[in-house]
């Protein structure tokens, strides 16, 4: 019987097998922050392959692009980063551990709390007078009685949805114990700044102030006009990039769900606002194709329409691709129609002119932007929880981890009975050998075969089940006499004697 898989789970086996650490690990460790290791490093460079393949290689539309991480801090004012790119952060005043007032509340119920406020508030009061109406319901006065003009209270009341100010603060109060320590004890949320700010050059100054950058997406939307310039594109078309980005996380968490550096692929497809629609639809589709491209169950993924007074506003269209993680349904990609709101801001900002001239039409107009969002670190995070599980061969139960063939780190292992005989061990580098040029002759990478002499057959069995191995081969005595190997099965266990000839098959 399959047991359910944990986070706790998943993130013992990527230190144990090597797929992913702690960042400064000897040090303590910084959070948000995490090291891929060998294993890890080799999926994710398979993850990138596969979707690079999907959404650049083998079409004849898109363009790859390598931004700069440091970009022009104009750049971010123009996108609206720069004083707008922000989460509510809280302190509990007792054991002063800070959280996102987002992530510690139900936001339904608090957001229906706060509507609500409002809508009592507003027959509470008289509007166009200076003074708040005495009648103000109880729960409402803590802070209002000190304001003297309308559009304040009305401030506040916006503040509370954004999860920030002194009624979000009586909200969390009656509400919400910290997590860390249980009290009610809680500061005025403020919202708190998520971009790194670093200075360029010898001097620190206002004028040389520089941010690592929190997507990638906007060192594509500058780069519009040059696309433009040296290949003529028609609309439509796209441009696509997978690079770091990184957030000043106030609670990283999750393991690498939410981290301070993450790695993205996205893609900025360009196209006519008439053909908008179109395009969204074509990458809604080959959202869903690339993840079993990568061997995701479709069964857990699901499609969220964001509603529109909780899309984003450069957005007239927002899909968010959920995903059935051991911490539950949480976004895993993302699908948007940005409209022309970034080349709009960035021709204003730059005073370049970003539109489009159709030859056929002969119309000029800023194209409209799909936006498909890929991260990199919660895909991977995917894989390994879909792919985790534990059963029983025998009496024994195991750890195995049912990687998809085109993602597992390594294809096939060879594997000496023993490693004490000489004889056996020639002849298992021999075999080893002939399979990476069977491998290489299909297409695969020899560093997809893996020899593996290390412990009792047992346990190295056990190792290849962990780090997802989909078959391995052990060479014994009767492959000294008849020629022939043992070909085990990662999914089943189950093995089979078959002729070193036939190995000539084993990619087909």
């Amino acid at each position: 019987m399959t047991k359910e898989t944990t986070l706790e789970d998943i993130i013992s086996l990527c230190k144990r097998r090597g797929f992913i650490y702690q960042g400064s690990d000897i040090y303590g460790g910084l959070s948000g922050t995490w090291d891929y290791g060998p294993l890890g490093l080799m999926i994710k460079d398979q993850v990138k392959r596969i979707w690079w393949e999907r959404f650049v290689d083998n079409r004849s539309d898109m363009y790859g692009v390598d931004a700069a991480i440091l970009m022009n801090s104009k750049v971010w004012v123009a996108s609206g980063h720069v004083g707008g790119f922000a989460d509510p952060l809280v302190e509990c005043l007792d054991c002063k551990k800070r959280f996102r007032v987002d992530q510690i509340v139900d936001e339904n119920n608090y957001l229906e709390k706060i509507n609500a406020d409002f809508k009592e508030w507003k027959s509470a009061t008289n509007f166009g007078e200076d003074l708040i109406d005495p009648t103000i319901p109880r729960d409402l006065k803590h802070d209002f009685a000190n304001h003297s003009a309308q559009e304040n209270v009305l401030k506040e009341i916006n503040d509370a949805r954004k999860f920030t100010g002194p009624h979000a603060q009586y909200y969390l109060n009656e509400n919400i114990d910290c997590p860390n320590c249980k009290k009610r004890k809680w500061n005025e949320p403020r919202q708190f700044d998520m971009m790194f700010k670093t200075n360029i050059g010898a001097i620190e100054s206002d004028e040389n102030v520089v941010y690592l950058r929190p997507e990638t997406a906007q060192g594509m939307f500058v780069n519009f006009k040059n696309i433009q310039d040296t290949f003529h594109p028609k609309l439509p078309f796209g441009m696509a990039q997978i690079g770091k980005a990184f957030r000043n996380e106030i609670a990283p968490r999750d393991f690498v769900f939410r981290v301070r550096e993450f790695e993205q692929m996205e893609i900025e497809y360009f196209t006519n606002p008439k053909q908008a629609d179109e395009a969204f639809s074509h990458f809604q589709k080959e959202i869903k194709e690339f993840i079993q491209d990568i061997g995701l169950d479709k069964d857990k993924l699901h499609e969220l329409e964001i509603a529109d007074e909780d899309r984003a506003h450069y957005s007239s269209r927002t899909i968010d691709f959920e995903y059935d993680f051991p911490i539950g349904r949480k976004e895993l990609f993302g699908l948007a129609n940005r409209t022309d709101f970034d080349l709009k801001a960035h021709s204003e900002g730059s005073k370049v002119d970003l539109s489009y001239f159709d030859e056929e039409t002969k119309e000029r107009f800023i194209p409209h932007c799909i936006e498909p969002s890929f991260g990199l670190d919660r895909t991977i995070l995917a894989i390994l929880s879909t792919a985790y599980a534990t059963d029983n061969i025998g009496e024994e139960e195991r750890i195995v981890l049912r990687l998809h063939k085109n993602i597992a780190p390594y294809r096939v292992a060879i594997l000496p009975l023993v490693k004490n005989k000489e004889e056996l061990v020639n002849k298992a580098k021999e075999i080893f050998e002939m399979v990476k040029n069977i491998a290489t002759k299909n297409g695969i990478a020899k560093s997809k075969i893996v020899y593996d002499e290390t412990q009792s057959i047992g346990k190295r069995y056990r190792r290849q089940d962990e780090i997802g191995t989909p078959i391995c081969l052990t060479v014994d005595f009767d492959t000294l006499e008849k020629g022939t190997v043992t070909l085990r099965d990662r999914d089943s266990g189950k093995q089979e004697v078959v002729s070193i000839e036939d190995l000539e098959n084993i990619f087909a």
